[in-house]
């Protein structure tokens, strides 16, 4: 009995017959004859993003076996190109269809679907579904965004980020799908590259080390089966960005934790990247180790979102040498001068300039940017009562952050909010150009979230560091979950929302704290 037969499905006798039916009958008749044995192809779910005024993106990927493990069959299915039906409607139960047609899932990219939709209604909801022979997906909802320049009264928003699979459920995602947000953000760590290395909550089928496609693909895989993370996506539209765990732990462009030659981590990167690109709804496809993600959405005359790429593009780590120092580690000027190089960015020059030239064109009355690493400086002890700072965030690249602040200073943005990740923990910050001058004017507000699992740094350790750090407003370590914004003209109100235990599949959710910005006033104060 031949793979397809066995593993996926039956067409006609197999994959060589799909061919043949498409050619003979179209598109209708590879559905008429397409009978799937023993799997949901649509077992990974549905998601939509990157909303615009009239259409977004629609994702899904056929796997009826997703979890199989033979790398020449991903998701269980060995078959050319397949033709998907969707269905888009201006209400959950498809009583008016307003678009249909036919899809395309790629087997070049692991039979994902990216669909992007056109000519629709602005600022509003709506639904989607997606069949494949005699399967049919579950329901998403999509949003478009309101027109440009609309005047937008409110916009509801929530961040995630650091979901590490083995470390607990996925309950934060759940509740944040029950606030039914206009987007959600993620922020990075979607997954993690590497097993746990103690105690597990719940254990990955593969726990090898992610570094080669069949791998990468797997790995979404299991993520990509959880339930709560498939209720998130199919309820709310999403923009998103990554950190390191998507490729490798503390990379940056071209360079390794590792130490590997560029040539070998790039093509560990390209795969890493193509897998991305086939679990996420984007618009942009990957070009080997090169892929676009950063972009901005406009939510009318209300708030911008620029989402920001801080991996692909940065200069290498300060002071990046073997053995020790391809990861995470502290440095101090004295020590490593490189550190402060004017020449050294975060983003990249094209994206820097990308970004500032939003700023200027921006008639947003709020402006956010979403991307992977808190943004503020992190004062840190460091051996002979010196102050050092770990080169593997913002604080290995001052001169960037530095420009990326007077360029919002200089353009007089309104209201910017700058949003992360990564710390596994909240935090709440003033940024500055000078953090060294208490009496600097704030220059924009910064909300960091906590992990949705991801075990959070240790409190007191953390604690100690903030007489040395007078722009923290707020800092709380030891339980995970989200955050969850409420934006008018007049404020931006933060909940950050925590899970009870995220050992616990059914973990409730409660509001540790809520902080709110007022129009015109940078800095964050606690309700």
């Amino acid at each position: 009995m031949s793979k397809v037969s066995r593993r996926s499905f039956l067409l006609a006798g197999g994959s060589a017959a799909i061919v043949g039916v498409a050619a003979a009958a179209g598109l209708a008749g590879v559905q008429e004859r397409l009978r799937w044995r023993g799997g949901d192809p649509f077992s990974l779910g549905v998601a939509s993003g990157h909303p615009t005024a009239d259409g977004f993106v629609l994702w899904t990927r056929l796997a009826p076996h997703p979890l199989t493990i033979d790398p020449d069959m991903p998701g269980g299915l060995l078959a050319p190109d397949l033709p998907v039906r969707y269905e888009i409607a201006a209400d959950p139960a498809f009583q008016r269809v307003v678009q249909q047609g036919w899809a395309t899932a790629e087997a070049s990219y692991a039979h994902s679907v990216h669909l992007e939709v056109r000519g629709l209604q602005a600022g509003r909801p709506y639904w989607y579904r997606f069949a494949c022979g005699d399967a049919v997906s579950r329901t998403g909802r999509a949003m478009t965004a309101p027109p440009p320049g609309a005047a937008v009264e409110r916009l509801r928003f929530g961040f995630v980020s650091c979901s590490h699979f083995e470390h607990g459920y996925f309950s934060a995602y759940r509740h944040l799908a029950a606030e039914h947000p206009d987007v959600v953000l993620y922020l990075g760590d979607y997954i993690y590259e590497y097993a746990a290395g103690g105690p597990a909550v719940r254990l990955l089928r593969d726990r090898a080390e992610t570094t080669r496609l069949a791998a990468y693909r797997f790995r979404y895989a299991e993520y990509r089966s959880d339930p709560d993370l498939q209720a998130l996506h199919a309820e709310c539209p999403s923009l998103v960005t990554w950190d390191d765990h998507e490729v490798q732990n503390d990379y940056a462009d071209q360079w390794s934790e590792s130490f590997d030659e560029p040539d070998v981590f790039l093509a560990r990167r390209a795969a890493a990247y193509q897998a991305f690109y086939e679990h996420m709804p984007l618009r942009t496809r990957p070009n080997g180790p090169s892929l676009r993600i950063y972009g901005r959405t406009s939510f009318g005359s209300l708030a911008d979102i620029s989402v920001l790429d801080g991996r692909q593009y940065r200069s290498r780590k300060p002071c990046y040498y073997p053995p020790e120092n391809g990861g995470a580690y502290l440095t101090n000027d004295a020590d490593c001068p490189e550190r402060k190089e004017v020449s050294r960015t975060m983003l990249g020059m094209p994206q820097e300039a990308w970004l500032y030239n939003g700023f200027r064109q921006s008639r947003a009355r709020w402006n956010i940017v979403a991307q992977a690493m808190m943004m503020t400086e992190l004062r840190e002890p460091y051996p002979g009562d010196r102050i050092g700072y770990l080169s593997e965030d913002w604080n290995g690249y001052p001169a960037c952050r530095a420009r990326l602040l007077r360029q919002i200073q200089a353009c007089k943005l309104s209201n910017p909010i700058v949003v992360a990740g990564d710390m596994h923990s909240f935090w709440t910050n003033d940024l500055k150009v000078d953090f060294a001058d208490e009496r600097a004017p704030v220059i924009a507000t910064e909300l960091v979230g906590t992990s949705v699992t991801s075990i959070p740094p240790p409190a007191e350790a953390y604690a100690k560091l903030l007489a040395q750090n007078p722009h923290v407003r707020y800092f709380d370590s030891g339980r995970n979950g989200y955050v969850s914004v409420d934006l008018t003209r007049e404020r931006m109100a933060a909940r950050l929302r925590v899970v009870s235990d995220v050992a616990d599949p059914d973990a409730s959710v409660s509001t540790l704290k809520t902080f709110v910005v007022e129009d015109g006033c940078p800095g964050a104060v606690g309700a």
